[in-house]
């Protein structure tokens, strides 16, 4: 699949199949994550493939949306600030999100190019994410990500939601400015 078609088609997809996927693929989907920018080239993120349906089920309460418990596998990723936090101080937390959201989008592009379906979850009780998983108090639980392939059923297809015009987020030059000035050609 070509980058710009993956962008475009991606979308939230909360209804699963009962096809399993193979793990091997989100492994493949993981390891593009290796890829995005890291502040000073430290690589702060964790990744936690679970597929133990009593565990899923567990996560799925803790995110207090119950699709979750319907996935196959669920990714958690986490990040370890303290190589970040020693180097950059006070911007730390800045670049521990940046790099976090960068990698996490090319986690969801390799899901999509792989034909997978998924959901970012960023709402959930992070203490009972850590208790079930024996994530360390130190660690940050940035998001989950239910993985399975989306239901095929009459009526369970999750629809594209339409996105916002181009026209109302881009700007010229300063904030608010919707007006590019026009590059006249000199001719020598």
């Amino acid at each position: 699949m070509e980058l710009n078609k993956a962008i475009k088609s991606r979308k939230s997809v909360r209804k699963y199949s009962e096809k399993k996927p193979d793990w091997r693929d989100i492994i493949e989907c993981i390891d593009t994550c290796r890829y995005a920018p890291m502040g000073g080239n430290n690589f702060t993120l964790k990744f936690i493939v679970i597929d133990d349906p009593d565990t899923i089920q567990e996560l799925s309460e803790a995110a207090q949306q119950d699709f979750v418990s319907n996935a196959h596998y669920v990714v958690v990723v986490c990040t370890n600030p303290a190589r970040t936090q020693n180097a950059y101080g006070e911007f730390a937390d800045k670049f521990l999100r940046q790099q976090a959201g960068a990698a996490m989008q090319n986690f969801l592009l390799s899901i999509q190019e792989k034909g997978l379906s998924t959901c970012w979850v960023g709402h959930f009780e992070e203490q009972m994410v850590k208790r079930e998983l024996k994530i360390p108090d130190n660690i940050i639980v940035e998001a989950m990500f239910p993985i399975a392939y989306e239901s095929k059923k009459m009526g369970q297809k999750t629809k594209p939601k339409p996105k916002i015009d181009l026209d109302n987020f881009l700007y010229f030059y300063k904030y608010g400015n919707k007006k590019m000035k026009t590059i006249q050609k000199i001719n020598a």
